[in-house]
């Protein structure tokens, strides 16, 4: 990892140091007491809560030190201190001077669906070409990213990092942390419209990453989507393009599902071609690999390469897992979030799916502003036109969905709605016959994951 001495810690974040060595070196940072380290730098960061109250709990923990913006108390004399006007600020500084004295490539990932998956596939698509460094989790916000970049080591090549916002302006800051040798765009759909008056709003934001991006650099955009192609059709730098059309570059071509085990198709890897299968069930994840696949060839990854990479993935928890319940029954745990695009995407894939009754247990789909009702309606009425046998809503918005079931001639005996995940937790093993193909899906302040706990614990 790397290492900086309070000396560098100083200059790197502008600070002024208050206490301790100068020689003394972190290789660990952290903004969370609770997962405070011995010899970690801690950042008392102001959020929903002031760090400045949890330095005691940090050090208390074994922290060296902290950087703080605000007089607290010395926890103890042999604790390095360096204070700066804005905490927040000197964590993004520092990542951005360690990362501009490291060669490592930058891969810059957005999209309103999919990053994370993205990602993931990205880092493993590289790992026998190169030594990868990827953002974990979700850390893909103004705190996360600069916290993965200080995980860097000599070793790594290449850092993948996955950019999220909510608002304008939050990829260009992103970017102006680190940025990218190589910036994806996943796609662009209706999410966040709670911060937004339209998708083309969304578009613009997501150009950001355009805008900030290494001008050497190379975008990996969809050249299926076409809110990427108008945002991007000024970019004078390289480009390659991924998707099932011929014009892309990274193409799938002859899909074929082989039921719930994955999907088979052609590798159009720039001239070269060869069949290959990813597990999983979801078409749309078939684009996030496709994105991948790109990546690693801008990187010059040799395609045998990718193809030994490929057995390597695998499903990721809670989104589109598959777990096989007592009674034929199985269950896809797609309870970490959701919005319309990805949930009629998976409500088309499943459809196709053989299964005796076809089950979706469907919650909220949060922060969409003005236009909630009109998409949870719209979705209650996919739910009847992809042919599901039971519809079973959670929360109160999600009620829409049992409304638009019916509109479009879903059966009220077939629809069974709950307020809270609790309440679903408790009932939705009962509603259940051996066979049954269930189908968990809902933003991730609806805490879905409840209904899913309960099933695999229940069986059926």
């Amino acid at each position: 990892m790397v290492q900086l001495n309070l000396s560098e810690i100083a200059k790197n974040t502008g600070g002024e140091i208050l206490q301790g060595s100068l020689s003394v070196a972190f290789r660990t940072f952290n903004i969370d007491s609770r997962m405070s380290q011995p010899g970690e730098l801690f950042f008392a960061l102001k959020a929903e809560r002031d760090g400045h109250a949890y330095i005691t709990d940090a050090t208390n923990k074994g922290a060296a030190g902290a950087v703080i913006s605000q007089p607290v108390p010395s926890p103890s004399p042999n604790i390095a201190l360096v204070r700066v006007k804005d905490t927040l600020l000197a964590l993004q500084n520092l990542a951005t001077k360690v990362l501009d004295t490291h060669p490592a490539r930058v891969v810059g990932i957005t999209g309103s669906i999919g990053k994370t998956t993205t990602k993931e596939f990205t880092a493993t698509l590289l790992d026998r070409s190169y030594d990868v460094l990827k953002s974990e989790g979700n850390y893909n916000n103004h705190i996360g990213v600069p916290l993965s970049i200080l995980k860097i080591q000599d070793k790594n090549e290449v850092i993948v990092l996955e950019l999220g916002m909510s608002a304008p302006g939050e990829i260009r800051r992103l970017t102006q942390i680190a940025p990218p040798d190589v910036a994806v765009i996943t796609n662009i759909h209706p999410v966040h419209l709670e911060f937004f008056n339209n998708v083309e709003e969304i578009a613009l934001a997501k150009k950001e990453i355009l805008d900030g991006m290494n001008p050497r650099g190379t975008a990996v955009l969809n050249g299926d989507d076409p809110a990427i192609q108008r945002i991007s059709k000024d970019w004078k730098g390289a480009k390659i393009l991924f998707g099932f059309s011929d014009r892309n570059d990274i193409r799938a071509e002859n899909i074929q599902r082989i039921g719930y085990q994955g999907i088979s198709f052609d590798l159009v890897y720039g001239k070269a071609k060869k069949r290959t299968v990813i597990p999983f069930v979801y078409k749309s994840f078939l684009y996030n690999y496709l994105a991948g696949a790109a990546v690693a060839h801008v990187l010059a990854t040799p395609l045998a390469n990718i193809l030994e990479s490929t057995k390597d993935l695998k499903p990721f928890p809670m989104r589109g897992e598959i777990h096989p319940l007592p009674n034929d029954v199985l269950l896809i745990d797609d309870s970490y979030n959701s919005n319309p695009a990805a949930l009629e995407s998976a409500l088309k894939d499943l459809s196709e799916q053989e299964s005796r009754r076809k089950v979706a247990v469907l919650g909220d789909m949060l922060e969409l502003g003005k236009t909630e009702i009109s998409f949870h309606l719209k979705a209650g009425e996919q739910v009847k036109q992809y042919a599901w046998d039971v519809l079973i809503t959670v929360g109160p918005l999600s009620r829409h969905m049992a409304e638009g079931a019916q509109k479009q001639g879903l059966k009220a005996a077939q629809i069974v709605s709950f307020e809270t995940s609790d309440e679903a937790a408790d009932h939705v093993a009962s509603l259940l016959e051996p066979g049954d193909l269930v189908f968990v899906k809902g933003s991730r302040g609806i805490k879905m994951d409840k209904i899913v706990e309960s099933l695999k614990k229940r069986g059926t």
